[in-house]
This record gives structure tokens, C-alpha cells and sequence, in this order.
């Protein structure tokens, strides 16, 4: 295991102080620059602010400079840092807040309305505004600049139970739920540092948001390797080839979706990627096809990761080598890949948890110590969560192969991945049952090429009620919940499959309208 992000980042400070850390458009700090300013915002919430240790710290903000230092500066002051998806609208950003209890809120200017509808549900949290606060607000570089750059001193070794990070994922209840991580469970270590080729030349983009696990969990492994971070703070498909060709991009992480994106632009062969030395990609399934064209567009290596929030991003890692569309292992690109050294996989019967052969579908259970401790504040939760002897369950089901090898074949649970992101079925079918022309709905995931899967609802209309279209039924729903959320596709039903008991048979309606 290697040092934790705030040691690895105080010995870039102090042996490589110039190198670039972070670059958000045209701005740059150095790692003696964020070390630095970390510790005065560390100060800033611990004196100034009055936090206690453990106390939670929101941040509504596109990654970049501002989420670096919080994050380094939570894990320095033994405070948990809690990145919120600014995409979700307002009751959402709310209930989030509430269950977080935060003590403090950092925010850009663009995100000052969801900030706002936190302040109004939590009234004594300062709110901190990187741009123009309003009153009662806080300024983000005067509070900077009126701190002490005192080093808190936390974070370092011996200190990997010490939960830095909190990212919400919605549960099967359609309630939030804060996903603890640790010093250790973000630890890089050697191996990471070794599969991903990090030096301390590496150019690293950061594509993805600061509240997905890939993009908390690539920010400090870059930190750590001492790379520097090319933040992406809007993903337009032009403007990250363009990035990649302008800053020498070595190494980044994208969701199979952003690949689609990417791979489709009209000019994407006439682009210099010479630099690239590996692309990561996980959150979603891939298809051969997509794989094979970005292998060929791309030019370099690529290293697929499953995992989930709960597991630090981490369980498997199919390796660029194994990486061979027309080789005797072509095979191995429909799998996950095998475990790491220092991570344990199993495939169990979900209902008795006992351990199956190899080639038996069941249950995907790991234990590491990238798993995280636990949900915060829900012990019923976790209590399904873990087994007995302290294995993870991670509702996907798969199988092992003879040589360790990790296929996922379906999810335990109903949750929908597009795009990278989670969605839950009946957070979007509780919205779409507001409608008054909705008499029954079911929401579950058909393939989409470029999405990875596209939310589809399955609507039974109330007999006599006014027509509705697709089109009403897809802007009623984007009223009340986030705008991936929205089903893309909505098919009207005389019935929804059912089975003896009343259940729906969602597995029915997948097969029935997979090309839809």
C-alpha cells in the first residue's frame, strides 16, 4: 500500500513543488499551490467554520480545482467530504442534505439555486460561493486568503479507517443513501500505480463528475501518482478530443456511453492521439462493437474496471493485454476481467450465501479493503449489505470461469445504468404515477448502443382517461425527477406481466422489448 492522498500530496509539494497538479481551463495550480490552499480551507472549516472532525461537507460543483482542494482538505482535517450531483433537482438536492446533516456547503455560482433549497433546509450550515455570494453568503477566496495555511496534519498513515468521502447512490426504496469511503478503501497502492502505467509525467483527464465514484476515484489516484489532472467541467464530446490533442492526454477514464459519443464525431480519424497511453472505461456494459471501433480509433490501451460506489469503483479489471478482438482470447472482452492481488471475488447463492463451482451463475460477492464500512446512518441496510463473514453482496449476478475470469450475466436488482449513471426504476415510476392518465407503470432498461442501457417505461393508461403522448409523459416525469432519470422510451400496455402472487415480471418485459 502506498501513502494516502494527503501524504502523497505533501511529498509532491515539498520534492516537486512547480509540477502541475490541476489544470480547470486556463488555470493551473501547482502541487505546492494545492497543498497550500488545501490547508487554508481545511482551516477555514475547522476554525473558522467550527466543524468538528467527522463533520459532513457539501459540494455542488464541476470537477476542477475547487473539488481538489476540498477533498484534500476534508481528508487532511478528518472531515467527510460530500459531493452532490447537480444534476438532481431541488427536493432531491434537499433530501440528500437532510440525511447528510451538513455542517458546511461549498458551491459555484451556476449552482446557487440547488445551494439555496440546501440553505433552506439546513440554515446554519454555511453557504460558501466560489464567485459572487449573495447575502449572508460566503466568499470562497476571501475565506481562503483569511485562513491559515497551517498543514492540519491528518490523513496519514495509520489513519485508513478514517472515512474522507461520502457519495449518495439511490437505494432499491428510491431513498438516498450515503456511501462511506475511507483513506484506505481510496488507497491507490503499487499495483494501481503499475496496472495504469502512473508516473509522474502522466497527463491525466478527468471526465467524469466529482459525485461518480470514477471520478473521485481517478482524481486521487492521479494526486497520488503525482500526474497532472486535466479537469473536464463540461463533457463536449469536441472539446475532449480537442483536450486530448492539446494537453497530451496519457491516461483517462470514460464511461461507454462518452466512448459512443466520442467515436461517432465526424472527424475523430483525422485526430493526433499519439500521446494516450490507456483508456479506462467501466460504470456501464460495453458492447464488442464499441470496443473494437475505440480500440481502433483510439490507438492504445485499455483496461476495463467493474466495481461499484460500495467497492470503491474497484472488484475486477479486465487488463490491456487481454485486450484482443481477433486473438485465441477474443473471449475475455464479454468478461470483467479477474481480481487484483489484494481483492477477493466470489460467486454465492443468493439465498443461502454458500459459495458455487465454477460456471455457476450466482450472486458476485468481494471482500477488500477497498470495500467501504458501510451506509451511513443505515444499519438495516448494510445488514443486507454484508454477510455474515464479512463479504460484500453486490446484487450483480455472474460466474467465475476456470481461469478466474468474471462474466456478469444480468443484475440481481432492477437498477438501470445509462450513461454510467444508476438510476432505480421506481424513483421514475412513482413520478410517472403522479400522472393522472397512468393507471399502472413498469420501468426497466432495454439495450442502447450509446447509452448502455435506455430507461423504458411500460405505461397502462386509465380507461376513459385523456390521451397522452410519449412525449407528455417523458416532460411530466423530468419535472419532478433528475433529467437522466427520464425514461427514454415509453411503450403503452393493455397489462403488465404479472406473476401468481401479482409481481410484475420485469425480466418479461426486458425480453419482450429488447430492441426497442
Amino acid at each position: 500500500m502506498g501513502p494516502y492522498l494527503p501524504d502523497a500530496v505533501r511529498q509532491h509539494a515539498a520534492r516537486r513543488p512547480g509540477a502541475p497538479a490541476v489544470t480547470e481551463d486556463e488555470r493551473t495550480v501547482s502541487y505546492r499551490e494545492l497543498d497550500a490552499r488545501a490547508n487554508r480551507l481545511a482551516q477555514a472549516l475547522l476554525r473558522e467554520g467550527g466543524l468538528q472532525a467527522g463533520a459532513r461537507v457539501g459540494c455542488l460543483a464541476r470537477p476542477g480545482v475547487l473539488t481538489a482542494e476540498l477533498l484534500l482538505a476534508c481528508a487532511k482535517a478528518g472531515l467527510v467530504a460530500v459531493p452532490l450531483n447537480w444534476r438532481l433537482a431541488e427536493p432531491e438536492l434537499a433530501a440528500v442534505a437532510r440525511d447528510a446533516e451538513f455542517a458546511a456547503v461549498l458551491t459555484q455560482e451556476e449552482f446557487l439555486p440547488g445551494a439555496r433549497a440546501i440553505r433552506a433546509v439546513l440554515p446554519k450550515a454555511p453557504l460558501v460561493v466560489d464567485g459572487t455570494p449573495g447575502p449572508d453568503e460566503l466568499d470562497y477566496e476571501t475565506l481562503l486568503a483569511a485562513a491559515s495555511d497551517t498543514d492540519p496534519g491528518g490523513g496519514g498513515d495509520g489513519e485508513g479507517e478514517t472515512v474522507c468521502l461520502q457519495l449518495y447512490t439511490s437505494g432499491t426504496t428510491g431513498q438516498p443513501k450515503g456511501v462511506r469511503l475511507t483513506l484506505g478503501n481510496l488507497d491507490a497502492g503499487d499495483h494501481l500505480v503499475r496496472e495504469l502505467g502512473w508516473d509522474q509525467h502522466s497527463v491525466s483527464m478527468n471526465a467524469m463528475p466529482f459525485f461518480h465514484i470514477a471520478g473521485a476515484g481517478w482524481l486521487v489516484q492521479a494526486l497520488v501518482a503525482g500526474a497532472h489532472t486535466v479537469a473536464v467541467p463540461d463533457l463536449v464530446p469536441q472539446r475532449v478530443v480537442e483536450l486530448i490533442e492539446q494537453r497530451r492526454i496519457s491516461h483517462t477514464f470514460f464511461v461507454p456511453a462518452v466512448l459512443h459519443m466520442l467515436t461517432s464525431l465526424p472527424d475523430i480519424a483525422a485526430r493526433d492521439f499519439s500521446a494516450l497511453r490507456l483508456i479506462a472505461y467501466g460504470a456501464s456494459p460495453i458492447t464488442p462493437v464499441l470496443l473494437r471501433r475505440s480500440i481502433q480509433v483510439f490507438g492504445c490501451g485499455f483496461l476495463q474496471i467493474y466495481g461499484q460506489t460500495e467497492t470503491a469503483g474497484s472488484a475486477t479489471r479486465l487488463l490491456p493485454e487481454d485486450h484482443d478482438p481477433d486473438g485465441p482470447r477474443a473471449r475475455l472482452l464479454r468478461s470483467a476481467g479477474n481480481t487484483r492481488p489484494d481483492v477477493e471475488v466470489r460467486v454465492a447463492d443468493p439465498a443461502t450465501g454458500e459459495p458455487l463451482p465454477t460456471g455457476a451463475v450466482g450472486e458476485i460477492c468481494t471482500r477488500s479493503h477497498y470495500v467501504t464500512p458501510g451506509y451511513w446512518r443505515r444499519p438495516e441496510e448494510n445488514a443486507r449489505l454484508f454477510t455474515e463473514d464479512g463479504w460484500l453482496r453486490t446484487g450483480d449476478a455472474g460466474y467465475l470461469d476456470e481461469e478466474g475470469y468474471l462474466f456478469i450475466t444480468d443484475r440481481i436488482k432492477d437498477m438501470v445504468i445509462t450513461g454510467g449513471e444508476n438510476v432505480y426504476p421506481v424513483e421514475v415510476e412513482a413520478a410517472l404515477a403522479e400522472h393522472p392518465a397512468v393507471l399502472d407503470v413498469a420501468v426497466f432498461g432495454t439495450p442502447d448502443e450509446r447509452w448502455g442501457e435506455a430507461v423504458t417505461a411500460a405505461v397502462v393508461l386509465r380507461p376513459g382517461a385523456e390521451a397522452v403522448s410519449p412525449a407528455e409523459l417523458i416532460a411530466f416525469a423530468r419535472e419532478r425527477i433528475a433529467s437522466y432519470k427520464k425514461p427514454r422510451i415509453v411503450l403503452f400496455l393493455d397489462e403488465l406481466p404479472r406473476n401468481p402472487t401479482g409481481k410484475i415480471l420485469k425480466r418479461v418485459l426486458r425480453e419482450r422489448f429488447a430492441g426497442a
